[in-house]
């Protein structure tokens, strides 16, 4: 194929095809040959092997970067940018214990993003530090170095540090404002608080008088906010804002999937099926949404005809699809819309169940008192339980004063404890949720022991919180 002009032939190659797994060593072979050096060429060589699905060749993108005669940022930084986000921070790090530094702000802001999108503990202390190389050489002028930094903070849930840079920064943009907004709006806990915060930082972004303009990612981070806080008059507010402001729903996916979502979770249901319906384009997020609100409302039998609707859209629902509309079935008691979707998962849709999808079974003939059910459904699964399911049982016992079965599972959590895995171990609710049931059979002495152990183990009963909350979004 590159018979006449060989290099010629190669460059027209990379620069034609979006995919070439399956000529890339081929036209390597021809630039290494004809000795093409060009950091431009080579940078295309490197994107072209780490697009690959084979891991075998998609490695093949670091020979390119060695293969270049002297250390080049360039290649570096293309390198780091498009290789998987742990290869990413390997590739930095080994460069880095090397002694070449050759880094730039781009470097950073690569490796940064990396570390942003593969989050753990050890991921957190690597940007940490890479935090701390950035002030230590003075590259932070580049806006989307700290801008990236926020994101790291916030994808690996620092969000004291995520707000410290922005509070830092002299000068921000809609991309910062963004990725502090939604950082909030993602972690979520039990009394809201992010969200609070979500919603107060988009009133200081109206004010700032830098006049930076909220975008529609903007828009959708607020609502997701608004959402887990339930304050539909201000979900209201911002529906008009960004009609106003932004774009309308209809013609943007997530902006319409972000107000379905907040009408559905603020009780509003003709809202969101109005903004629904008028969606000229929805994508499996939405029609998820619209369907996991109808059930949790009780609305079951127009759940289910909404869902099968997908297939006449080109949408195919997946397993999150179902763990959503499961789990809604269980907070509306639709025992049997839940058990015939469960039953058609595989054989209507092709999605095999996974634990989620047993654990809202499990969960759903636990609520409606079907306990034995629940109990032999667990038995007969072709996958092993999960201690979520045994706990789960074992509160609706506990709500339906089955004793013979609580007493039961109570006993098989606390001998789960002898098993090596940490995170198997009974914690304070599996005792207390035990010594209840007994106090309920008013089996005082084991309800005794059952404490008594507890002290002795060092194991503390969590204490209860709750939470008020206010909010005004005075210049919409």
């Amino acid at each position: 194929m590159l018979n006449s002009h060989p290099r010629l032939g190669c460059l027209s190659f990379l620069y034609s095809f979006p995919n070439l797994s399956n000529n890339i060593k081929q036209i390597h072979a021809q630039l290494i040959t004809n000795g093409l050096k060009s950091r431009t060429f080579l940078a295309k060589l490197i994107e072209h092997y780490s697009g690959s699905p084979d891991q075998c060749v998609a490695n093949n993108a670091h020979l390119v970067f060695q293969y270049f005669d002297k250390p080049d940022s360039f290649l570096f930084n293309t390198l780091i940018r498009c290789v998987q986000p742990n290869d990413s921070i390997l590739i930095f790090q080994n460069e880095f214990s090397r002694g070449l530094m050759f880094f730039d702000d781009y470097t950073y802001n690569f490796v940064l993003g990396a570390c942003a999108r593969s989050p753990s503990v050890s991921t957190l202390w690597v940007g940490r530090q890479i935090h701390a190389l950035i002030v230590k050489h003075g590259v932070e002028s580049n806006i989307l170095v700290p801008t990236t930094k926020i994101y790291f903070y916030a994808s690996n849930k620092d969000i004291i540090s995520a707000r410290r840079v922005f509070d830092e920064m002299p000068k921000r943009s809609s991309v910062t404002w963004n990725a502090m907004i939604s950082g909030y709006s993602s972690l979520k806990d039990g009394n809201k608080r992010y969200a609070f915060n979500a919603l107060s930082l988009f009133n200081d972004m109206l004010v700032d008088a830098s006049g930076i303009k909220p975008t529609d990612t903007t828009i959708v981070s607020v609502l997701s906010a608004v959402s887990q806080m339930g304050m539909l008059e201000t979900g209201a507010c911002i529906h008009g804002f960004a009609e106003k402001t932004v774009c309308s729903p209809e013609h943007d996916v997530f902006l319409g999937t972000g107000l379905v979502d907040m009408y559905s979770k603020c009780g509003c249901l003709d809202s969101a099926l109005s903004v629904f319906w008028r969606m000229n384009q929805k994508n499996i997020l939405t029609w998820t949404a619209m369907t996991t609100g109808l059930a949790i409302h009780g609305k079951g039998k127009q759940a289910l005809e909404v869902l099968y609707k997908m297939g006449a859209y080109g949408v195919k629902p997946n397993e999150a699809t179902f763990t959503s509309f499961l789990s809604a079935c269980c907070h509306g008691g639709l025992v049997e819309e839940g058990l015939q979707l469960f039953h058609e998962m595989k054989r209507t849709f092709g999605v095999t169940p996974q634990i989620p999808h047993y654990g809202c079974i499990v969960d759903l003939l636990g609520r409606a008192g079907k306990l034995r059910e629940a109990y032999d459904f667990i038995m007969r699964m072709p996958i092993n339980p999960d201690i979520v399911m045994w706990r789960s049982l074992l509160g609706a016992c506990k709500i339906h004063g089955d004793v013979v079965m609580g007493e039961k599972v109570g006993k098989f959590l606390l001998q789960l404890e002898e098993r090596s895995c940490a995170e198997l171990a009974p914690k304070s609710e599996d005792y207390v949720a035990l010594s209840n049931v007994y106090a309920l059979a008013e089996k005082w002495d084991e309800v005794e022991t059952v404490r008594r152990k507890m002290k002795v183990k060092s194991i503390l009963n969590k204490a209860g919180s709750s939470s008020v909350q206010t909010f005004s979004m005075a210049v919409l």
